[in-house]
């Protein structure tokens, strides 16, 4: 099975068959175990192994290691082929913006200009189709500009907030 990994900034096409991955043009043996009890799992690769722990989110998996958290989404070759004949604009930018991932209406802004905010913590509050929408920041970073106010309507795609990534 074929799957895009967005990590971040960074796309992979990742391939499992079996016990074989490939990634990009490598590939080697690997495996993925789960804990009896809790979100860790652990990689097996040639020569060594890496635990993780996940956690889920609206925009994806949340992936932990060492300190530090990464927003991952994996998308499967079947969801890509319909993403791309329906088309779906990115959350976030490469220049820092965040963006409506639907037509909606602001109820909320739950961060300030200048506010450090953590991969994962809620941006903006969009309702749309009578359901409250919590957008979250897809990594850690410092919010730079706030692009809308509360009660203003926006479009698919329309830019929330800016945001300066760190990490």
């Amino acid at each position: 099975m074929k799957y895009e990994v967005l990590v971040g900034d960074r796309s992979f096409e990742v391939e499992v068959n079996g016990a074989m991955l490939r990634i990009g043009n490598r590939e080697f043996p690997a495996s993925l175990t789960s804990a009896p009890h809790g979100p860790f799992r652990r990689l097996g690769l040639p020569g060594s192994s890496r635990t993780f722990a996940f956690s889920r989110s609206r925009e994806g998996w949340i992936l932990h290691r060492a300190g530090r958290s990464w927003i991952v989404e994996v998308t499967d070759e079947r969801t890509r082929t319909v993403r791309g004949l329906v088309g779906r604009p990115p959350v976030a930018a490469n220049d820092g913006s965040v963006r409506a991932p639907m037509p909606g209406l602001v109820l909320r802004i739950e961060v300030a200009e200048g506010q450090a905010v953590a991969a994962g913590a809620g941006l903006v509050v969009l309702e749309a189709m009578k359901m409250e929408n919590e957008i979250r920041a897809p990594a850690a970073g410092v919010v730079r500009r706030v692009l809308v106010s509360e009660g203003q309507a926006v479009e698919k795609g329309s830019a929330l907030l800016e945001l300066d990534r760190q990490g």
